[in-house]
């Protein structure tokens, strides 16, 4: 099959920080195999600022959007493989994190709220729309990979 590579790269900030007192930066930086790098760090939700960075991406977050990613990109295969064309395909993913049943913090839910708009003809009933999420949902190789509950609103023009 496939292996994929990230790797999380964080230093010790030289200024006056105690480490030891959980009082440290949690800025790191995301590096990916194609070469794209972003600014990670803990969610201000979890870890409060300045010791977490809110303009950086962090992992509950990372989470939802590869769910969101990897459903979008079978939804647009899928489409085209049935003919229809894909112009616009926008998501407002939202996860919670909530305790689970065994009482410990874990992004419960998912909710993808992906709103698509097609060009030309033929254009999807609201029937072969919700199919083609459905099957969606099925492909994502995230979705089969978590425990997490993934909710699919499509937003219905």
């Amino acid at each position: 099959m496939a292996t994929y590579h990230a790797e999380i790269t964080w230093t010790r900030d030289a200024t006056p920080q105690d480490f030891l007192k959980n009082r440290y930066s949690r800025r790191h930086l995301l590096r990916f195999d194609g070469g794209a790098q972003l600014a990670g760090s803990s969610s201000p939700h979890v870890v409060p600022l300045p010791w977490s960075d809110a303009s950086a991406v962090d992992p509950e977050e990372a989470f939802v959007a590869a769910l969101s990613s990897c459903h979008m990109l079978w939804f647009l295969s899928i489409a085209a493989r049935q003919g229809f064309c894909v112009d616009d395909y926008r998501d407002a993913a939202e996860g919670v994190m909530a305790r689970n049943a065994q009482g410990r913090m874990a992004m419960t839910v998912v909710t993808l709220r992906p709103a698509v708009r097609f060009g030309g003809d033929p254009q999807p009933t609201h029937e072969q729309l919700h199919a083609l999420h459905h099957e969606a949902h099925e492909q994502c190789f995230i979705a089969n990979s978590v425990t997490t509950e993934v909710r699919c609103d499509p937003v219905l023009a």
